[in-house]
């Protein structure tokens, strides 16, 4: 054989095994779906303080794992203690006043009485007068001094009813439920309360501390994150070519292999598939729309995110933004165990380069 058909055999074998590649690769990319655009992600709580004061302890480390209510630092509550003790003084003064309203009412109502009887008494004194004007054994003149007497004690009975009334109004009521001096007091000592209890900054889930930038002394203000709360809760995101998506559903089984762990190979399960992206969301903000020019024959395959739960917990907790590779698993154990040396040379791959 000479040398000029020995290289025709290899030309022909390379183009054998492009060809066979090729295929390969085209049918492994529409029946086994894989994506190494994948990462742990989880939610991280920005942890602020919901009052302002001088921070006096910091009770935990960074990166330290805290449980759901486990304090995390504790500010100045002298302030708010005054604030409380102050509250505390409405009430009672509060009370007070109710007390002064109460011996006025009755007050009150003593002189409604006293003036109703003098009412009373000038009326029948009246009467009186008039049939003695009627019998010509008393003058018009005496009678008229007694009805404007009788008028003048009606009227202080309206005006003794009157301050009754207004006394009444400003008690409010008589049960301290609904009395409103009484609740706005109420309402007063539980704001203090609540104040005092978040100097106390607790952790409002359990998670890793992160991000801290605290220190005892530093002026702490309502609403300014002053450290992270990492849940231990992890996500894999990943994001799969749109064409892939005709072979992905809920609950399907998947393998991750995690760039930092090559050769492990963790069972996961399809949780959900996001309906949609950033680059088709539409907003009303005025604007005319900006079509994208390409020049290019074949455009860039769309993306969409799937969410994947792990179903075995990793040998050592993933970072937030741990890379890693997805693969899903199709029905089948020839396709399945393609799949897995599929996946697993690709880890391989991304952990050395």
């Amino acid at each position: 054989m000479t040398a000029d058909e020995k290289f025709a055999r290899w030309v022909k074998r390379a183009l054998v095994l492009f060809v066979l590649i090729f295929a390969y690769f085209l049918w492994a990319d529409l029946s086994l779906p894989l994506t190494p655009q994948a990462m742990v992600t989880r939610v991280v709580t920005q942890v602020a303080p919901q009052v302002n004061g001088t921070v006096e302890k910091v009770l935990v480390n960074n990166n330290q794992y805290v449980e759901e209510g486990d304090p995390l630092f504790k500010i100045d509550p002298r302030p708010y203690q005054l604030q409380l003790q102050q509250a505390e003084l409405a009430m009672a003064q509060a009370q007070q006043s109710n007390q002064q309203f109460d011996a006025q009412i009755r007050t009150a109502q003593a002189k409604i009485k006293s003036a109703q009887a003098t009412a009373q008494e000038l009326s029948r004194e009246a009467r009186r007068i008039k049939d003695l004007v009627e019998d010509g054994s008393s003058s018009q003149q005496a009678y008229d001094r007694a009805q404007s007497s009788k008028l003048e004690a009606l009227a202080n009975v309206e005006a003794a009813q009157s301050q009754l009334q207004s006394l009444k109004v400003q008690r409010g009521a008589e049960d301290d439920t609904n009395n409103l001096l009484i609740q706005q007091a109420e309402n007063a000592i539980e704001t203090a309360r609540l104040n005092l209890s978040y100097t106390t900054v607790r952790a409002k889930h359990a998670g890793r501390v992160g991000n801290l930038k605290l220190s005892e002394g530093a002026y702490a203000r309502q609403g300014t994150p002053l450290m992270a709360l990492v849940s231990p809760n992890a996500d894999i995101i990943a994001d799969f070519r749109e064409k892939n998506l005709r072979n992905i559903e809920s609950g399907q089984q998947a393998i991750v292999v995690f760039d930092a762990e090559p050769g492990s190979l963790y069972e996961a399960k399809v949780e959900s598939i996001d309906a949609g992206v950033n680059a088709g969301q539409l907003s009303a903000d005025g604007a005319l729309a900006a079509p994208v020019n390409s020049n290019r024959w074949v455009r860039d395959a769309q993306r969409l995110r799937v969410h994947l739960r792990l179903t075995e917990k990793p040998d050592s907790e993933r970072p937030a933004g741990a890379k890693a590779t997805v693969q899903i698993v199709p029905e089948g154990s020839f396709k399945a165990a393609i799949a897995k040396a599929q996946i697993r040379l690709l880890g391989w791959l991304h952990y050395i380069y």
